[in-house]
């Protein structure tokens, strides 16, 4: 029996797959862990993967990077094998980029650093039904194509989620644990600071308060979209 494989590429050495990784472990998945940032190549087809997904991580989807742009064009290769997808934050950007999307700041460069509620829509009523709050960690937001779905809408940035087949955009960061969340304040606790940001007592009071919901959502979003 062939072994079942997900491409997950990430975008600093110390990146985790956090809970998505860990999850898809525990469905038998082996985990094919790429930095195209160090040089490391991604496959021209998904023959043997069976599914991909993009991390965030301190870029943006603007920068001329060559790794950047290489990254945002093969995401056509898994969207023309009709593999499952998932982009999360800068993945998502890099999704709606490839789609012929936008990736800019909001008006008043207000930031979303914390725990945020979303709006569903259309599928989204579905997908969102027993958890509408997640965390957040960016600065900049996309807007998707006609062809693409828009799935919920966020406070500061309108368009949050998005589908596109297979595909799926998440700005938010169903992945990040406790650890992952504990690391992160660490590192780019000045972004707290920063407009629209939640300091970060009320951040940890509001993981406390979501984090069993959300890990139960991450559940059942990889069962019903990502691995079937």
């Amino acid at each position: 029996m062939k072994d079942k494989v997900a491409l997950m590429v990430v975008h600093q050495k110390r990146s985790s797959t956090g809970d998505v990784g860990l999850k898809l472990r525990e469905r038998g998945y082996k985990l094919d862990i790429r930095r195209p940032v160090f040089g490391e190549k991604l496959p021209s087809t998904m023959k043997d993967h069976d599914l991909a997904v993009i991390y965030g991580g301190p870029p943006s989807a603007n920068d001329k990077t060559d790794y950047i742009k290489y990254e945002i064009d093969w995401i056509s290769n898994v969207l023309r094998d009709k593999k499952p997808f998932l982009g999360i934050c800068l993945g998502a950007q890099m999704l709606a980029k490839n789609l012929g999307g936008e990736v800019k700041r909001s008006k008043d460069h207000s930031i979303e650093v914390g725990f945020y509620d979303l709006k569903p829509e259309g599928i989204g009523h579905k997908v969102f039904k027993h958890q509408k709050t997640f965390f957040q960690w960016h600065r900049e937001g996309f807007r998707v194509p006609n062809s693409c779905e828009i799935i919920a809408k966020g406070e500061m940035f309108r368009e949050n989620a998005f589908r596109y087949g297979k595909a799926f955009g998440l700005q938010f960061h169903p992945e990040v644990n406790l650890k992952m969340h504990s690391m992160w304040l660490h590192y780019a606790g000045y972004m707290t600071k920063e407009k629209g940001a939640q300091e970060r007592y009320h951040q940890m009071n509001l993981r406390q308060k979501h984090a069993k919901k959300i890990n139960m959502w991450l559940d059942t979003f990889i069962d019903n979209h990502l691995t079937k």
